[in-house]
């Protein structure tokens, strides 16, 4: 109780105005000052993130237009192809506009509201990717009783929850941030508006700030790691304990094996971005790490449940067989 008293105090005491003076836009680092290697890497990157809008876009679809994709699991799949395309959208506009211009500004407004929106969203992909591991296991051990304890109502608070427990989460964040003076320099150590990269142009107290990250933040990230664990703990259990059958157990595992590599994707870069302590050569793996859960992974998402997925595969030949069938006929009459 003593060090939260002592942290809260150094942020509200008065601040010293010494150097102090209005930030009004920051400099972003871009991924090379080689500026001949800048529209090459615009050319990868653009790709990655139209391969994103697509892909995730085409699993909205399929889930929407396809009535037998309307179920819980699908429902949660669908969230997080929007979240991914939400996700990717916050950081990868201006990291490609700022590989074809020379000034690689964002305003302060715009600084905040990109860090809001990205810890909004990566907190919700979390707890979300949680919730779908819980479904899984609902699925797997409970199959009988799966669509009641599951129902739409039970699923649209699940969601609602991940959604607005991440918009109180985030704001935290945007406005603990706002309200620091910047007076260091405008030039931020990282492609994008991060919490980290921004404590180090304060100018005054971070203390808190910096528990917040790592206490709040580690939180929710090794909370939502752990349930998402023990949901799958939990099945291994069920099927060696109570049916004690490897073939029930091996389709279980298989079946869950999509979203296990998803997970594995999303909590290896936040792990080691956010629960280390921030230093200069952290630093620059945070920025080669970024570009890994940014642009990476939200394009793989889509590529692996699909993959994997013998009714979305299925509801992707229909939906499209039935568009080239549809323009056969035109063609003939």
């Amino acid at each position: 109780m003593r060090t939260i008293n002592s942290l809260l105090l150094l942020y509200l005491l008065p601040r010293t105005t010494e150097n102090v003076t209005t930030v009004n836009e920051f400099l972003l680092l871009v991924l090379t000052s080689a500026l001949e290697l800048q529209p090459f890497f615009f050319v990868i990157f653009f790709i990655i993130y139209l391969i994103n809008l697509v892909g995730n876009g085409a699993v909205l679809v399929i889930i929407i237009l396809e009535p037998k994709l309307h179920s819980p699991m699908y429902l949660f799949l669908g969230n997080l192809s929007c979240l991914d395309i939400c996700y990717s959208s916050v950081t990868l506009p201006k990291l490609l506009i700022n590989l074809l211009s020379s000034q690689k500004a964002i305003s302060f407004s715009g600084c905040i509201a990109q860090l809001h929106f990205f810890h909004f969203l990566g907190s919700t992909e979390a707890i979300l990717l949680a919730i779908m591991a819980f479904d899984r296991s609902v699925a797997i051990c409970y199959p009988l009783r799966y669509m009641v304890i599951m129902n739409l109502q039970v699923c649209t608070l699940l969601v609602g929850v991940a959604w607005l427990t991440s918009f109180f989460y985030a704001l935290m964040h945007s406005v603990m941030t706002a309200r620091l003076n910047f007076c260091n320099s405008q030039k931020i150590n990282h492609l994008f508006c991060d919490v980290k990269p921004l404590l180090e142009l304060a100018c005054n107290n971070t203390l808190l700030n910096q528990r917040l990250l790592s206490i709040v933040t580690g939180s929710i990230s090794i909370g939502a790691f752990f349930l998402t664990l023990l949901s799958y703990f939990y099945i291994i259990g069920f099927l060696m304990f109570k049916h004690r059958s490897c073939g029930a157990l091996h389709k279980a595992l298989s079946t869950c094996a999509s979203h296990f590599v998803v997970v594995c994707l999303f909590y290896g870069p936040v792990g080691f971005t956010y629960i280390r302590p921030a230093s200069a050569p952290a630093m620059i793996q945070d920025r080669m790490v970024a570009i890994m859960y940014s642009a990476v992974t939200p394009v793989l998402n889509p590529l692996i449940y699909t993959l994997r997925n013998k009714e979305v595969m299925l509801a992707l030949k229909k939906i499209f067989g039935r568009k080239f069938l549809f323009k056969d006929c035109q063609q003939h009459h």
